[in-house]
């Protein structure tokens, strides 16, 4: 018995929550059965989009993807990367595993930036937000999957629905934060000139805020990458299903070569990411005016 056994009465929350979520899987069970199917059916297409043609076809629109971004340097380290990544028989799981991270990523995104624009426009709305998405990203990444598992079973529904939970936060707070930095009389100018609320979201703050807001793109899908990873415990391919394979078993040389090809892809995605927000027109005045 603790010390504290005798002054504080244990409160039973966990088992509330146990409660609560075998209430919701029961209750609900036919609406979950139709996100698993509809989720299961973007990754799959997405998975076979990838993986169906020769390697060499996938790796070269990637590297011409991060040409675009940032030039050639990044497409032929990105080419290189790819190589590697194939050169040690990860490459289906590395599409896989970039499959999982642009399904959750754009689940996340689609969730997150109206839940910012929402927040930066109503105060309430923000105060209400803030302390959810502090427990959201302060949680363990390992607890989300606990509840998932019962809900969709193992598989990579699971992984995708808890990498969205775990990689949202980003999205709504740095949309909040570049909507709520534009300058106050560039908004007014615009009322000024008979704009609607709409007509200005959409052609002052946005547009003002896309640095900012892709800056949280790429944060959600570097979280992505990560909780996609850890979602090989649950069954999800990819990845982190080797990575998990080679804890299991102690092996040194696969958990390498998968480590290093989540190494690989992240850069790619970090790179790519973090060009396309720089290239943006407005980006690019404000860069210009700073100087």
């Amino acid at each position: 018995m603790s010390a504290t056994d005798t002054f504080v009465p244990r409160l039973p929350l966990g088992d509330w929550v146990a409660v609560f979520v075998e209430w919701l899987t029961a209750t609900f069970k036919p609406f979950f059965a139709v996100v698993k199917d509809v989720l299961l059916g973007c990754y799959d297409a997405l998975a076979a989009v990838l993986q169906g043609p020769p390697f060499l076809v996938v790796a070269l629109v990637l590297a011409a993807l991060a040409f675009f971004a940032k030039g050639w340097r990044l497409g032929v380290t990105a080419l290189v990367g790819f190589v590697v990544i194939a050169s040690v028989d990860q490459w289906d799981n590395a599409m896989d595993t970039l499959a999982l991270v642009l399904v959750a990523s754009a689940i996340a995104l689609l969730i997150g930036i109206p839940l910012g624009i929402w927040a930066a426009r109503n105060d309430t709305v923000s105060r209400v937000l803030r302390p959810v998405l502090d427990f959201m990203q302060t949680m363990p990444a390992f607890v989300y999957l606990i509840p998932t598992v019962i809900i969709f079973l193992t598989g990579a529904v699971p992984g995708i629905v808890a990498t969205v939970v775990f990689a949202l936060a980003p999205g709504v707070r740095f949309t909040e934060l570049g909507i709520r930095q534009v300058d106050r009389e560039v908004v007014e100018a615009g009322h000024a000139f008979g704009s609607t609320p709409g007509r200005i979201l959409r052609q002052i703050q946005l547009p003002l805020a896309m640095p900012t807001i892709m800056a949280g793109v790429n944060q959600v899908i570097m979280l992505s990458l990560s909780m996609v990873v850890i979602s090989g415990m649950v069954g999800a391919a990819g990845l982190g299903r080797d990575v998990v394979a080679a804890l299991q078993r102690v092996n040194i040389s696969l958990g390498f070569e998968a480590g290093l090809s989540v190494v690989i892809l992240a850069i790619f995605l970090d790179r790519v990411t973090s060009a396309l927000s720089t290239r943006s027109p407005v980006a690019k005045a404000l860069a210009a005016t700073a100087v």
